[in-house]
């Protein structure tokens, strides 16, 4: 109760009239409501059983199809009397609306709508907290976590809304310098997916250059007392229903999505050999960390904490073996955070947009006899660069803001690092370039 008191008096009040929590909840809710209506086709129409109409109509989603693979239609409890391939937190909430959904004539469909209404709450709460990140000057910045197109169309294929809720609510307890609460939250978050680890890279790097390593400590402590309290009964439990996920994400090949699955696919030497995949994608990610590192403690003005959590996301996306279409909604609400300029935010929605339709068009193109249906991999090839190439773009304005601060659309008004907590207006303790 007392977490809750202090996550509540984090945010603003209510009736203060430079907050447009309203407006901004109004326009979460529309969004929401747009993609529950593109996901209707598939609700109502019977295409999520067809292997073909799914994909043409482009409403595919996980949620629905899970109730029978993860035997939730047989009273399989997760974990417990089957292994899902899903970390503890959505394993949770898939357990408590199978209870809710099993009596009622339609357990599949309701299984679906359950979850949406979680996920479209999780949408509205997550724009909000974006909105208080953001800071007084920049609220209306969540509009693109609340309206972008990439996420109308893919809100509602698995459940990375609650994890983005839970990372966005940690990060602003951070903000409000509530160490503990943030590190709860953030290892509720990884608890639920993976992706949230990330954030803890940055508050590290900034940690090592302002020396607050009592409030950085204190964070870590929560992260893994919270992770820990959901995982360890599981673990003791069901260690073998548990572990799937670790054991599904190791043994996984180069998926849909990810430049490995290009250079597997068109057999480039090294980068195409499935046997160092993993090996490639460590490497790679570790790469990226040791330059954003260097970024970090070389930089002349200590780099806005936003910043980075974008940059370590976007290495982990890029750099993964696997990148569904819905892991945009990762993304949005770092992007416009870290760097909240129009016109290449623009550009990578239409470049996530195009690989949402290339993706299904892709997989129908693979069914024998469908292939004119669909489209062939040269040009679902074209979707997979687009993504990164659009992201690299967001990353060296990043960069370049980072290096020079002038730039920073969010330093305009002598703001310093408004999501920062303890780090704003922290003067230097180590860095690596002299002053």
């Amino acid at each position: 109760m007392k977490a809750l008191q202090a996550l509540r008096g984090s945010l603003p009040e209510a009736g203060s009239r430079v907050v447009p929590y309203v407006p901004l909840a109004l326009f979460a809710g529309l969004g929401a409501v747009l993609a529950w209506f593109w996901k209707w086709p598939c609700r109502v129409g019977g295409a999520w059983n067809d292997g073909t109409l799914q994909f043409t109509n482009f409403c595919y989603t996980d949620i629905y199809p899970l109730w029978w693979n993860e035997k939730l239609n047989e009273g399989k409890i997760p974990y417990f009397g089957y292994p899902v391939e899903y970390p503890v937190g959505i394993g949770g909430i898939m357990e408590f609306f199978r209870r809710l959904a099993t009596p009622t004539s339609d357990p599949g469909t309701v299984f679906y709508d359950l979850t949406v209404a979680l996920m479209a709450i999780c949408l509205i709460v997550g724009v909000l907290l974006m909105a208080a990140l953001a800071g007084p000057t920049r609220r209306w910045d969540a509009l693109w976590y609340a309206l972008a197109p990439s996420l109308i169309l893919t809100a509602y294929i698995n459940w990375d809304l609650a994890a983005g809720a839970l990372s966005l609510a940690g990060l602003l307890a951070w903000s409000k310098r509530k160490q503990w609460l943030a590190g709860i939250l953030l290892g509720l978050a990884i608890a639920t997916k993976f992706y949230p680890l990330m954030f803890l890279g940055p508050l590290f790097l900034l940690t090592l250059r302002t020396g607050k390593w009592r409030e950085f400590l204190q964070t870590i402590g929560g992260v893994a007392g919270a992770w820990l309290v959901v995982n360890v009964p599981v673990m003791y439990h069901a260690f073998d229903g548990w572990k799937k996920f670790y054991v599904f994400s190791q043994e996984r090949r180069a998926d849909w999505g990810s430049i490995w699955y290009f250079f597997n696919q068109k057999q480039w030497p090294i980068l195409g050999d499935a046997d160092r995949l993993d090996t490639l994608g460590v490497v790679s990610l570790l790469a990226c960390c040791v330059a954003i590192a260097v970024l970090t403690l070389t930089a002349r003005t200590r780099p806005r904490l936003m910043q980075l959590c974008f940059l370590t996301l976007a290495a982990f996306m890029i750099t993964n073996k696997v990148w569904s279409p819905q892991y945009v909604l990762w993304l949005i609400p770092f992007a416009a955070l870290a760097r909240p300029n129009w016109k290449p935010i623009a550009l990578w929605q239409v470049a996530e947009c195009w690989y949402f339709f290339a993706i299904w068009l892709y997989l129908v193109g693979l069914q024998p006899g469908k292939e004119a249906l669909g489209i062939a991999g040269d040009t679902y090839f074209t979707a997979v660069w687009g993504r990164v190439i659009t992201i690299l773009i967001m990353v060296a304005f990043v960069v370049r803001d980072i290096l020079r601060p002038d730039k920073d659309m969010v330093r305009q008004d002598g703001i310093d690092d408004q999501a920062g907590g303890v780090f704003d207006g922290a003067p230097d303790r180590f860095r690596l370039a002299p002053a």
